[in-house]
């Protein structure tokens, strides 16, 4: 399943919603999904979504979508 996270890229400032990123995620479940993402980077995880059928054809298509391998 794909996930896409919202992120802040640090954990020790407050998060504000201008400074939030997103990356997409392969993995089987939300729990993977965010140990994975924890385990690779220092972000501050806000939210895990996760995207099937119209939804994800619609992030598919868009020009920042990339699938982010660890």
């Amino acid at each position: 399943m794909i996930f896409k996270v919202y992120y802040q890229e640090s954990k020790v400032r407050n998060p504000k919603r201008e400074d939030t990123h997103s990356l997409y995620i392969e993995a089987d479940n939300e729990a993977e999904a965010m140990s994975t993402v924890e385990a690779n980077t220092e972000y501050n995880v806000e939210y895990l979504e996760p995207l099937e059928g119209n939804a994800l054809e619609y992030e598919q298509k868009g020009a920042n979508y990339k699938l982010t391998e660890f």
